[in-house]
């Protein structure tokens, strides 16, 4: 969970409030204009809908998972390293 949630204030950690993805999730979650939301209305949203937001993000967090599963069953067989370093397919950047 805390992996998405980190993930989730990228730029703006220390002020989640201000993070435009997040305004927009709860402008479309809650109804509230995005450009209206201030720091005492983006804690009154967490509190109250505080169960909501850990379901969401235990979710996202298996979704995460699951998706790192996925890629890492993908990867060609090989010296069991993840990098695909000098492996037929793979551009180094």
């Amino acid at each position: 969970m805390i992996r998405v949630l980190w993930a989730l204030t990228r730029g703006y950690r220390l002020r989640p409030w201000a993070s435009p993805y997040l305004r927009w999730r709860i402008e479309t979650y809650s109804g509230l204009h995005a450009e209206e939301i201030s720091f005492p209305d983006f804690w009154r949203f967490a509190w109250r809908q505080r169960a909501d937001l850990a379901r969401y993000l235990r979710w996202a967090a298996k979704m995460s998972r699951a998706t790192a599963k996925r890629a890492a069953a993908a990867l060609p067989a090989g010296d069991g390293s993840r990098s695909g370093a000098g492996k037929a397919g793979y551009n180094a950047v």
